[in-house]
């Protein structure tokens, strides 16, 4: 199994919706790197080395431009990539460009040798103002991506299509990125495709047969909180990653 693993990304991948009592946040790559850690540390394999290049706020071409050849550089044995849910959520967004770029750089980490873990986002469709939207945009990248899972080195985690993962009590008070639960439970959907166990400790069987959570409601206090800052965001050119630098920018041990 591997021993070396690199994650980019936007907030998604960063753990965005994971926030710790430091200030930090964690998400389903820190989770998968410790799935990965505990389980060669159960077979008697070495040590796992881990590095998280996503910054969040951050559309498909920056991620790539920015993240990608670095991570290459590190020589990781995988590089999990996911992007394309900040351009989902403006206004125009070319699914075939998107798609284009996206198989572009899954070619570019499998020419240098290494796996590629593809992974989707998840599914806001209940719970955002014109969700419909963008599902049905979400839907359309997801369907345009789905033959590279044939491809020899490549795994794909479908994200977008867990049904159960849209459920309520996996979201952040934002209704866009997942809590710690969501989280874990994007992690445990890797680690499954890559045949890791899940650890039990995280609870995520138990949580997903408790009953769902209710439906959310769009109040005032969301869309001032929530929504209002982020449409200012777009009109002034900002991003909620401006100014910040990967998490953990090397290749470093595990700690369990």
């Amino acid at each position: 199994m591997f021993s070396s693993y690199v994650a980019i990304g936007d907030s998604f991948t960063e753990g965005v919706g994971d926030e710790q009592p430091d200030g930090t946040v964690r998400g389903w790559a820190d989770f998968v790197a410790v799935g990965l850690a505990q389980h060669a540390a159960s077979t008697g394999g070495g040590p796992v080395t881990y590095a998280n290049l996503a910054i969040r706020g951050r559309k498909l071409v920056p991620i790539i431009d920015e993240q990608l050849q670095p991570a290459l550089d590190l020589r990781p044995e995988v590089i999990s990539f996911n992007g394309g849910g900040n351009d989902i959520l403006r206004p125009r967004m070319d699914v075939e460009l998107i798609a284009g770029r996206f198989r572009g750089a899954i070619e570019r980490i499998r020419a240098e040798g290494i796996h590629a873990l593809m992974l989707s986002g998840a599914n806001p469709l209940d719970h955002l103002p014109l969700g419909s939207a963008f599902d049905r945009r979400g839907r359309d990248l997801t369907t345009a991506l789905r033959d590279l899972a044939e491809l020899p080195g490549v795994t794909f985690v479908d994200n977008f299509s867990d049904v159960g993962l849209r459920d309520i009590r996996y979201w952040s008070a934002d209704r866009l990125h997942l809590n710690a639960l969501g989280h874990a439970r994007v992690a445990s959907n890797v680690l499954t495709e890559v045949g890791v166990p899940v650890p039990v400790e995280w609870g995520v069987e138990e949580v997903a047969a408790a009953p769902s959570g209710p439906k959310s409601r769009n109040t005032a206090a969301y869309y001032r909180e929530f929504v209002l800052p982020w449409i200012g965001r777009r009109l002034t050119g900002r991003s909620s990653g401006d100014g910040r630098a990967a998490k953990r920018a090397v290749l470093e041990p595990v700690q369990l």
